[in-house]
């Protein structure tokens, strides 16, 4: 068999490590100038006024909805994603109220998130889900006809483009993950950005104990400052972005190309007002028979795939009790159909024809 293709690839090259062996050898580890240098660079790159960096996707999650909710707000959620997205808001004492998703995209659905706002409601949490960005006009004029402060997780969407900006300018706060896999990385580490100066003065507090000066605690906070080491890898990953990104972006179109006609193999949609960063390329399969027998055959091929999300969050253990009843169709049986196929920028050349060849054959096998 030829060399498996994996899902993802983590690629660290040698800039990136004499730069961490530059900060090791001065002996600045922590929070410092480095990281303010890279936050700026992006805030720059998004469009945004701020960005805040901190020790992880969650963290910056967690702060953003510290800075703004309060015990027993409420916020809405879409029902499939990663857990974080609504654990960060119960970590702040709130309730996430979870929302089904469009068929056609997966993304939050904007009527049926309107349909679930009650006095209660704070704020709304849509995720840019596997780099294809949400329908941020229509959410963000519900959000805005109801008083709702928006967080939009973008923890796979770095470089996705809506109306011609990056997603990353939105309001109120945009949050990423730079998680290894992610479409760039620190290691572990995360960012908010933000065009609001109290709202990024406030974030900066809450992630660094509280501290307006030296030992001089003002409000409550944690320790969730990104190091000097992490910056300095994320500095040299943000300047080969843009290249990777239009890797990923030829890699997607070929996928599409491809797939898009073969039978019993659906792709989603991105709008035309979107430019998608393709951080996955996920397919839906006819059923979890199809799905499970689809990606054996994959795997039979060397070709690795994987679940991106096999339950809905309002099924999860630590939700089910209180929200398993709610009824979110699309939510469950996309868990049940979903597959992504590697769509990463570091494929070898002949790997995409690999992967088509062998999707073409595995939706021939199980009609």
């Amino acid at each position: 068999m030829s060399i498996k293709i994996p899902i993802a690839r983590v690629v660290i090259e040698e800039d990136e490590v004499q730069a961490v062996e530059k900060v090791l050898r001065s002996g600045g580890f922590r929070q410092g100038p480095i990281t303010k240098e890279f936050e700026e660079a992006f805030a720059r790159f998004c469009g945004a006024k701020h960005a805040v960096a901190v020790s992880s996707g969650t963290a910056a999650l967690h702060l953003a909805y510290w800075s703004i909710l309060e015990p027993g707000d409420e916020i809405l959620v879409p029902a499939f994603t990663f857990a974080a997205t609504a654990t960060a808001a119960v970590a702040c004492g709130a309730r996430p109220v979870f929302v089904d998703v469009e068929p056609d995209t997966l993304l939050m659905d904007p009527q049926d998130a309107a349909a679930k706002v009650t006095p209660r409601t704070r704020a709304i949490a849509p995720v840019h889900l596997y780099g294809n960005a949400c329908d941020a006009n229509r959410l963000g004029d519900m959000a805005q006809k109801h008083g709702l402060k928006v967080v939009w997780d973008a923890a796979q969407a770095h470089g996705t483009r809506y109306r011609g900006e990056d997603v990353g300018c939105l309001p109120d706060m945009v949050c990423y993950s730079f998680y290894p896999t992610k479409n760039m990385t620190t290691g572990e580490g995360g960012m908010v950005t933000t065009n609001d100066p109290d709202l990024a003065h406030r974030l900066r507090l809450l992630r660094s104990h509280g501290m307006e000066g030296k030992y001089n605690h003002v409000i409550l906070g944690l320790n969730y400052r990104l190091t000097d080491l992490a910056a300095a890898v994320g500095l040299l990953q943000l300047k080969k972005l843009e290249g990777r990104l239009t890797k990923r972006r030829a890699n997607g179109a070929f996928l599409e190309k491809r797939l898009g006609k073969l039978a019993g193999i659906r792709l989603l949609a991105t709008r035309s007002e979107t430019v998608h960063s393709y951080h996955q390329f996920t397919v839906l399969l006819e059923n979890e028979a199809k799905r499970d027998a689809f990606r054996n055959i994959l795997g039979e091929h060397g070709v690795e795939t994987a679940v991106h999300y096999p339950l809905p969050l309002h099924k999860q253990p630590i939700f089910r009790e209180e929200h398993a009843n709610q009824p979110m169709p699309v939510a469950e049986e996309a868990a049940l159909r979903v597959c992504s196929l590697p769509v990463h920028p570091h494929l070898a050349e002949g790997d995409l024809e690999r992967i088509a060849q062998a999707v073409e054959v595995a939706a021939g096998m199980i009609k």
